[in-house]
């Protein structure tokens, strides 16, 4: 697995058309995606993050290479240009599933 982060500062105006533009992009997921989180910093409203987890480099390198990834053009929508950092997951920790009678009560 393979997580990518794009960064940016966004100004407060502009938020809205990051996280429109992310939204929008929900339905068209290419290859080797697993999931992807937009996060606003905390202690900065203005910094937020596009993080998103892929099934390999190889799936990475194939998106990249079929043009300008969506989280470029998602942070350009909203008037910034992002910084790409790119890690190899080592390890995963995940919450146990919960048992089949206590995911029927949750839902009740």
């Amino acid at each position: 697995m393979v997580l990518t982060i794009l960064e940016a500062v966004v100004t407060p105006e502009r938020a809205v058309d990051l996280q429109s533009a992310f939204r929008a992009a929900a339905g068209q997921v290419p290859p080797g995606f697993v999931r992807s989180h937009l996060i606003a910093s905390v202690a900065d409203p203005t910094r937020w993050r596009i993080e998103t987890l892929w099934t390999s480099r190889a799936a990475l390198a194939a998106m990249r290479e079929a043009g300008t990834p969506a989280g470029v053009l998602m942070f350009r929508a909203a008037g910034a240009e992002p910084s790409l950092t790119v890690y190899d997951v080592a390890a995963t920790i995940e919450a146990p599933a919960p048992a089949s009678g206590e995911a029927e009560k949750g839902s009740a």
